[in-house]
């Protein structure tokens, strides 16, 4: 499994914009082959957290490719974001619980 850790930090007066463009972009990563899972947070100090499954590099690979992703992540640089940091990381080992009712 491929792990991309998505660390940022938005400029405050584009927020209203950056409502309406996530949720496609998100809409649009789990139609994409491979996609497993993206859970997004936002942080007290509003550092906001997304943090998307694939199940293998290229899948993980296509997704960064994709056409409509790279726009949005161009408007991200010149528009949205303050500071931003990308991590691709490789899961080496995953362990799961699940309580039985």
């Amino acid at each position: 499994m491929i792990l991309t850790v998505f660390r940022s930090r938005l400029n405050e007066e584009v927020e209203d914009e950056y409502k309406v463009l996530v949720p496609k972009i998100f809409a649009l990563a789990e139609t994409m082959p491979g996609f497993r899972s993206r859970k997004s947070y936002v942080a007290e100090d509003g550092e906001r957290l997304s943090l998307v499954e694939f199940e293998d590099e290229q899948s993980q690979r296509n997704w960064a490719l994709n056409a409509e992703h790279i726009a949005a992540k161009g408007k991200g640089r010149e528009r949205f974001y303050s500071e931003y940091v990308v991590q691709i990381c490789n899961v080496v080992r995953e362990s799961r619980f699940t309580a039985k009712d």
